[in-house]
C-alpha cells in the first residue's frame, strides 16, 4: 500500500500546487479587481490604520507571489511553505473572530469567500492549510535535496 501512495506522490503534489494557485490567483484577482471595495474593508478591520494600510498590498502580493513560486519546480517548496503560513495566519484570524475576541466581525475576503459563514470559512481555510502542509511533507519524499530539510 505505501509503495502504490509513493508512486503516486508526484501527482497529488501537483494537484495540490494547482488547487492552491487557483485559490491564490482567485482571491487576489478578487481583491485587486475591486480594490476600492477591499480598502474599505481592511479600513473597517480592527487593526488599526498603519496596519491596514500594510496589509492592502501585503495581502494580494503574497497570495500572487505565493501562486508564482507554486508554478515552478525549483521554488515549489517555498510556494508551499508561504501557502502553510499564509492559511495558518487567516485561519487564525477567523479563529479568533470565533472566539468572540474582536468586537466585530469584518470579512475582507474578495470573492464567493466573503459570502461564506464564518464557520464554513474557518473549515474551507484548514482545508488549504492542511492539503499546504501535505504538500511540504509530500515534497520531502519527492525532492534528495533542498536546503530547509538538511536533507543531502
Amino acid at each position: 500500500m505505501k509503495l502504490e501512495f509513493l508512486k503516486y506522490r508526484a501527482a497529488f503534489l501537483t494537484f495540490i500546487c494547482t488547487l492552491l494557485v487557483l485559490l491564490w490567483v482567485y482571491t487576489a484577482g478578487s481583491k485587486l479587481s475591486d480594490f476600492a471595495e477591499f480598502k474599505r474593508q481592511l479600513a473597517n478591520q480592527t487593526f488599526g490604520k498603519n496596519a491596514a494600510s500594510l496589509l492592502l498590498w501585503f495581502i494580494p502580493l503574497s497570495e500572487i507571489v505565493a501562486a508564482l513560486l507554486l508554478l515552478f519546480s525549483k521554488t515549489r517548496v517555498f510556494g508551499l511553505i508561504l501557502s502553510a503560513i499564509l492559511m495558518c495566519l487567516f485561519t487564525g484570524y477567523i479563529g479568533l473572530v470565533l472566539t468572540g475576541y474582536y468586537d466585530r466581525m469584518p470579512c475582507s475576503c474578495g470573492g464567493v469567500l466573503k459570502d461564506m459563514g464564518w464557520h464554513l470559512h474557518f473549515w474551507f481555510n484548514l482545508y488549504f492549510l492542511f492539503i499546504s502542509c501535505f504538500g511540504i511533507w509530500l515534497y520531502g519524499l519527492t525532492e534528495k535535496n533542498w536546503s530547509l530539510t538538511g536533507k543531502s
